[in-house]
């Protein structure tokens, strides 16, 4: 037993240890933290300055203090919770202050805190990050109230008791001084303030929708910020929701523009998880409270909406937003060779495979052994659309582009891998699409032909498009019908040797390599600093070549009008029967040629300009105007290929590789996909061989079996 004496001194300990404790925890506020010393703090008043003061890190907070005494009043505190956030210290801050810099961002406070040394500055910010992220999720209202929802959605009383009692959830006139959704404390640049901030003006949005004459643009407005901002997509579906809740006046103009909003962002963007089990959990209470009305017309097409959505690229255009306020669809208009067009019916969820599908269909084009693709196209380049590129984003982009550059941009539905042309009927339409694009690679002076040939093809197309000659017809241009380098070559050549071979003569002995004017010889010349006398020569050499230019197309004109003339009572079909026979001539005939650069250390020679051909059994190098493969490499023999750095396409031959500095690295992937995929479909080689123009957006190697007949292996998990 303890002695009475004992006892009161453990007493007597035990009170002095309370009163004392204050006073020593007070002197020993220091002993608890986890990094303090000196730095400098940006003080914004009248002008911007910086101050000294005492830094203390504690677990729960950033303090600072008049100086490192022990009765130092402290000054201002950053509470730190898992919101918070700290941008390192930068060089570029460096050079303008000669100081590093961390901030720290804080529900209320932002500490920008400058430091003469790199190591303190980046000790001072892992120590805080360190302490950022020991801290436990914040949760807001809002997010608590989902949950309980989520928990309780079979009890229908509790989930109503939910609501009434916590108008949190329930629409309000009034505005929205916090975000429903806990965001970080900081910038989020691109233009933007701060993510909480940009959340509290868009529920101000929101509401001006009610009174709005022409709400499009603030929808785009509302849309565009969530594209720029991912994470405000799910506030904006919170807030959407709260809105669309217990409204006073439900049938109202101004209440369903929150659902034409609510349905604009369904087709736009997807919600996270629990925001879009909560949103699911909304439209079906709807559906259930207000049975055949506006609100359940709405809820059902965007309970609809979201199992189709796919993130967006762009913001819907103006029609397209029109078209999905009153849950319609578009029409879009679809080109194919020739004059022709047919118009369909797309929504926002159409992908370019579907339009493909859908005008095979309409053109009766099912049974055809080859594969076709949707190309965008202008007057001057064109390019095939991946097959699961969404078919309204296209056409948002093309909004943009006319308005900005003026060009006419469209969808064009073209033969993509001509897989068998032979077995192409003559009466078939898809037989026009193969003149159609024989012609286009002509003028563009991808078929090397002489200029005899060359002719007899343009007068060809002429009787094709205007049948017998007539002086009446309305002839088109010769950019049309004649490959135009091949005039600029005739000058050229009769220029540099006017004595040696008659112009005329040096063309027809074959097919000559690929020449342009240089820029200023045709599009004039800068006045510069040089002589009058200079500039005056300059001008007029560019006069007699013009001149020149405009003498020779007229002589080929002449002469392709003659062999029109010659081609009296061809009927169309006979005009594109012999035009193709002619085209057929050539070995590389149904291939696509992309203009490559061969790099040096594939040949063992210099650099030269090449044509890559991509057909449906191999691939073949042309050098530019030649009929003749340089090098022919059948798939069989093809052991990969793929992109070896940002710009150089490799292929790998048996124990030679062949690299080409492209552009198009992508395209020349895709269609060696298609041509893979639909050779193994052919031949029955099973389903795991497909890959089409449709998933073929990453670009890397592809190993083939060292087989006679290669088939495509699984993907590599990243590119090479």
């Amino acid at each position: 037993q303890p002695q009475k004496w004992q006892l009161w001194w453990l007493c007597a300990a035990f009170n002095a240890y309370a009163i004392i404790w204050p006073y020593f925890y007070k002197s020993q506020k220091y002993a608890f933290c986890l990094f303090k010393g000196w730095l400098l703090r940006e003080v914004r008043g009248n002008w911007i300055k910086q101050r000294r003061y005492w830094f203390v890190l504690t677990q729960d907070s950033l303090d600072y203090y008049t100086g490192p005494e022990k009765g130092a009043r402290r000054l201002g505190t950053l509470v730190l919770t898992n919101l918070c956030s700290v941008i390192w210290p930068d060089k570029q801050t460096y050079k303008e202050t000669g100081y590093w810099s961390i901030t720290v961002y804080g529900r209320k406070h932002c500490y920008r805190l400058y430091t003469k040394h790199f190591n303190e500055a980046v000790h001072w910010a892992c120590a805080i990050q360190k302490i950022i992220d020991s801290k436990s999720p914040v949760e807001t209202p809002t997010q608590l109230l989902i949950r309980d929802i989520e928990e309780n959605k079979f009890n229908p009383e509790v989930v109503e008791h939910i609501y009434q009692h916590n108008p949190i959830l329930k629409y309000t006139q009034g505005p929205l001084y916090a975000p429903l959704l806990p965001f970080p404390y900081d910038h989020s640049g691109k233009g933007y303030g701060s993510v909480r901030e940009e959340a509290v003006k868009l529920f101000n949005c929101l509401q001006q929708l009610e009174s709005a004459r022409e709400p499009v643009p603030i929808i785009q407005g509302v849309l565009q910020t969530c594209l720029d901002l991912r994470p405000l997509r799910d506030e904006v579906y919170c807030q959407l929701v709260k809105q669309t809740s217990y409204t006073p006046s439900p049938n109202t103009a101004a209440h369903l523009r929150y659902w034409q909003l609510l349905t604009c962002m369904s087709c736009t963007f997807l919600p996270g998880p629990i925001v879009l089990k909560y949103l699911r959990f909304h439209l079906k209470r709807i559906q259930s409270q207000s049975p055949e009305s506006e609100m359940d017309n709405y809820a059902s097409f965007i309970s609809e909406a979201l199992e189709k959505t796919k993130c967006r690229e762009c913001v819907p255009s103006w029609e397209e937003i029109q078209m999905l306020m009153n849950r319609q669809e578009m029409l879009c208009t679809v080109h194919y060779p020739g004059p022709g067009s047919c118009q369909l019916y797309i929504s926002s969820h159409t992908t370019a495979n579907e339009v493909v599908r859908r005008m095979q269909e309409k053109l009766g084009l099912q049974e055809s052994k080859n594969t076709f693709a949707l190309y965008e196209q202008n007057a001057l380049w064109e390019q095939p659309v991946t097959g699961g590129a969404l078919v309204a984003d296209i056409l948002t982009r093309f909004e943009k582009v006319t308005s900005e550059s003026k060009s006419q941009w469209k969808l064009c539905f073209k033969l993509y891998c001509l897989l068998d042309a032979d077995s192409i009927s003559v009466d078939s339409i898809e037989y026009l699409f193969l003149f159609e694009q024989c012609h286009e690679m002509v003028v563009r002076g991808q078929l090397p032909a002489c200029e005899e040939d060359l002719q007899a093809l343009a007068a060809l197309r002429l009787q094709s498009l205007m049948g017998d000659f007539s002086t009446h017809a309305p002839c088109p241009p010769l950019d049309e019908l004649f490959p135009g380098h091949m005039l600029e070559t005739r000058v050229l050549v009769s220029i540099s040797a006017p004595q040696d071979v008659p112009p005329c003569q040096v063309a027809a002995q074959g097919c000559p390599t690929t020449q342009r004017f240089h820029t200023g010889l045709l599009a004039g010349t800068l006045w510069s600093h040089t002589a009058t006398a200079v500039h005056k020569q300059k001008v007029e050499q560019d006069m007699r070549l013009r001149t020149r230019l405009k003498e020779e197309a007229a002589a080929v004109m002449t002469s392709i009008l003659e062999r029109w003339k010659g081609l009296a009572g061809y009927s169309r079909r006979d005009s594109m029967a012999a035009y193709l026979t002619i085209a057929r001539q050539w070995s590389g005939f149904g291939c696509t040629l992309y203009e490559r650069n061969l790099n040096p250390s594939s040949t063992g020679s210099f650099s030269q300009k090449l044509w890559l051909g991509v057909a449906a059994t191999s691939v073949s190098l042309y050098k530019q105007g030649e009929s003749e493969a340089l090098e022919s490499f059948p798939y069989g023999q093809i052991c990969s290929y793929g992109v070896s750095d940002s710009n150089t396409f490799k292929i790998t031959a048996g124990d030679r590789d062949l690299l080409f500095e492209t552009t198009k690295l992508t395209e020349i992937m895709q269609l060696m996909n298609a041509y893979f995929s639909a050779i193994h479909r052919q031949r029955g080689k099973g389903e795991d061989a497909d890959i089409t123009i449709a998933d073929s957006t990453e670009v890397g190697f592809r190993h083939l079996r060292s087989a006679p007949t290669p088939t495509l292996l699984e993907l590599p998990s990243h590119p090479v």
